[in-house]
């Protein structure tokens, strides 16, 4: 075993990548969460994302408009699920597996073309004196720009959600929907665009998967993403600073078991490679565990809402 293989620099601008698409797929589910719509079609919205933003970026040369389809096409999706549950009352659980299934399904069908096929790149940014910093530079500054949108992204949800007529209500709807309807709010507006926000932020995270880090289309690319996404929103509590910190963490440990195979750690593959998964499982388990109101849930998460005149 080698650790001094191990650039510290280099692992933590690793990690920021790495944690990047989780950050934004969570932080679309927060905001679906906390309008009480339970969304598990998350995997599901990543990996459309991936397969339209590879697309377009590389039939257009643009990894913008790689980035713009990918919103589309996961906020697309996301309708599918929002006219389900919405308008036809299906089971939230039910509908939300079941466009993960059609998720895979279709991105694996429209990507058959575009295996083997490199992307455009994505650039990074010029952030001047910042990006020549010794350790500082390699680690925060060379990036590119949605590494930080994603960071402005967080601090955004969090102040619309807290400081905001908007956010409260969509707070008051996920806690008591009956009361929100009777006091005249449109929840089932509120919540189809909380929907739609979602899936767009999904489609993000997995454009950035097949666009930046992993530059190439792969079947399944997405590989449990989008659960570990579902996971951060119950470890975060439903706070979106804390989605940060989730992100960060589940990234870090995928950036870590990488880092240690390559360091020769005397460990099965196997192992390292299902550690962050392992992590997940415990998390889940302590936080249902946990009890208080800083634990809880948006109280009408998952109940269906049927309008009375």
């Amino acid at each position: 075993m080698d650790l001094s293989a191990i650039s510290p620099e280099l692992m933590v601008a690793s990690l920021m990548v790495a944690s990047t698409p989780l950050l934004l797929a969570a932080l679309g589910e927060l905001v679906v969460e906390k309008a009480g719509v339970l969304n598990l079609g998350v995997e599901g919205m990543m990996i459309t994302g991936a397969i339209c933003g590879f697309a377009i970026a590389v039939e257009s040369g643009s990894p913008v408009l790689g980035f713009g389809a990918a919103a589309l096409g996961g906020a697309a999706l996301s309708m599918v699920f929002g006219a389900l549950v919405l308008g036809l009352l299906s089971n939230q659980v039910a509908t939300g597996l079941a466009l993960t299934l059609f998720g895979l399904g279709l991105s694996s069908l429209v990507g058959q073309s575009y295996v083997g096929i490199k992307p455009p790149s994505t650039p990074r940014l010029d952030l001047g004196p910042l990006s020549d910093l010794p350790f500082f530079g390699r680690a925060f500054f060379s990036h590119d720009w949605m590494v930080y949108a994603s960071l402005a992204l967080t601090v955004a949800v969090w102040w619309v959600l807290n400081r905001t007529r908007t956010g409260l209500t969509l707070r008051a709807i996920g806690e008591n929907h009956d009361a929100a309807h009777a006091l005249g709010l449109k929840v089932l507006g509120y919540r189809l665009a909380a929907i739609a926000f979602g899936g767009a932020m999904a489609g993000l995270g997995g454009a950035y998967l097949s666009l930046v880090r992993v530059p190439q289309w792969t079947e399944g690319m997405t590989a449990g993403a989008g659960w570990i996404a579902l996971a951060i929103v119950v470890f975060a509590s439903w706070r979106a600073g804390r989605i940060l910190i989730g992100a960060y963490l589940f990234g870090g440990l995928t950036v870590l078991q990488l880092n240690l195979q390559a360091a020769g750690v005397a460990l099965p593959v196997e192992y390292l490679s299902m550690s962050p998964y392992l992590v997940t499982i415990l998390v889940l388990v302590v936080m249902s565990r946990r009890k208080g109101r800083s634990t809880a849930a948006p109280a009408s998460l998952g109940k269906p809402f049927h309008a009375q005149a």
